[in-house]
């Protein structure tokens, strides 16, 4: 957690000094002429981005009202998809519906709202999709035209009459700008969302609802200044999303493992696959707690028993680079069984591994495997406080009982 603090800290003070800045310009020349500049579209659309990848559904959402609300009646038609009344309606009462789940979530019963917790999540990841896949390049798209149209070129038909237009063999200093922002937007929506998406993992995970009640506010209030500070000023706008994009991408590593991490539980969660799971009688795939010497929490791996009876943790950084593997400490481990999900602890208290969903119901037979001496325990709630902070990426409470 405290690697954290620092980041999060800078961020809130920038927020802090960036709001009044803006409003201080803005009312220092009211009747300045609009940034002409090739420039000012790309700040325009780096703010676009980051919003949009902040609450993907929330962000296209209002991105799509607003273009539908600024636009001429006679024109609406010709608006993307995104911008129809069909599609952003729908979505923003879906936000408003997230909403109210969140603000009545110390209310409802955790049998109750953890399953609309995983629904959120698995939305936010299909928004992300739809979003990166269809409205980042289109909002691009148009980045690269207003820049050729400032230079008097014309646009790249890449987004004025799609890819038939294009005839074998042509090349367009459009195209080849399409080529350059599109995937620079792209991977800029892939970094923001992935630390976005993270907090959508952590309220899942969360045991208390005004914890996630706080995560949520804290997301939207970002996205709402990210658009205030770009529609008062689209260089203020650009600067708040670059401390964004730079704070997503030194937690890139926690949040990619945080995101598989809710992956995998969703998928569990969703397709009850705890009914059809066997624990294998060797080599089970799990996640690294917060404990396990040498190996970054919530790392997806392989646990194997050696021939001499020791146990090695086998990972792959980033699920693709080489593998690498670590000892489990000696001493007594166990099976703390949680509500949603359980984990094997060192010694009663430090968390070594975080089981996936699929293997609620099958502890025993897990110590059984491994011959995990400290048998099957009960986590009360001291523990999942302890995982909670694991999670955040500080270091697991030593917590004593239940």
């Amino acid at each position: 957690m405290k690697r954290l603090l620092s980041p999060v800290a800078l961020l809130l003070l920038i927020v802090l000094a960036g709001a009044p800045l803006a409003w201080a310009a803005t009312a220092a020349k009211p009747a300045a002429a609009p940034d002409r500049s090739p420039a000012a579209p790309l700040a325009k659309g780096i703010a676009t981005v980051t919003g949009l990848a902040i609450s993907p559904l929330l962000g296209t959402g209002a991105y799509g009202a607003y273009q539908y609300f600024t636009t001429d009646e006679a024109a609406r038609l010709n608006l993307p998809w995104y911008a129809q009344m069909k599609f952003w309606l729908p979505a923003l009462l879906l936000v408003a519906a997230c909403a109210a789940k969140d603000a009545l979530g110390t209310a409802l019963p955790p049998g109750l709202k953890k399953p609309l917790d995983v629904l959120e999540t698995v939305e936010n990841k299909f928004s992300g999709l739809v979003a990166a896949g269809a409205v980042v390049p289109i909002t691009m798209g148009s980045v690269a035209n207003a820049v050729l149209a400032w230079q008097g070129a014309p646009a790249d038909p890449l987004h004025t009459g799609g890819l038939a237009m294009i005839q074998l063999g042509a090349s367009t200093g459009g195209t080849l700008l399409s080529v350059l922002t599109i995937p620079f937007g792209v991977a800029v929506f892939a970094v923001v969302w992935m630390a976005s998406h993270a907090i959508n993992v952590l309220i899942l995970l969360s045991p208390w609802g005004a914890i996630d009640a706080v995560l949520k506010s804290a997301r939207t209030s970002l996205l709402g200044l990210v658009a205030l500070t770009a529609t008062i000023n689209p260089w203020l706008g650009a600067l708040l999303s670059a401390v964004v994009i730079v704070l997503a991408w030194f937690v890139a590593g926690w949040a990619f493992r945080l995101t598989i991490f809710g992956s995998v539980f969703c998928w569990d969660f969703l397709t009850g696959r705890r009914g059809r799971f066997r624990p294998a009688e060797n080599d089970n795939r799990l996640f690294a707690g917060g404990n396990l010497p040498g190996v970054p929490p919530r790392t997806y791996g392989r646990l194997v028993e050696r021939s001499d009876g020791r146990l090695q943790f086998f990972h792959r950084p980033w699920l693709v680079l080489a593998e690498k593997s670590a000892t489990v400490p000696a001493g007594s481990l166990a099976v703390g069984r949680g509500f949603f999900f359980s984990s094997i602890v060192h010694d009663g208290s430090d968390t070594l591994f975080l089981l996936p969903p699929r293997y609620r119901g099958h502890e025993e037979e897990l110590v059984r495997v491994y011959k995990l001496a400290g048998g099957v325990q009960p986590a009360g709630l001291r523990k999942a406080w302890s995982l909670l902070r694991e999670l955040f990426g500080g270091a697991a409470a030593k917590a004593q009982g239940n």
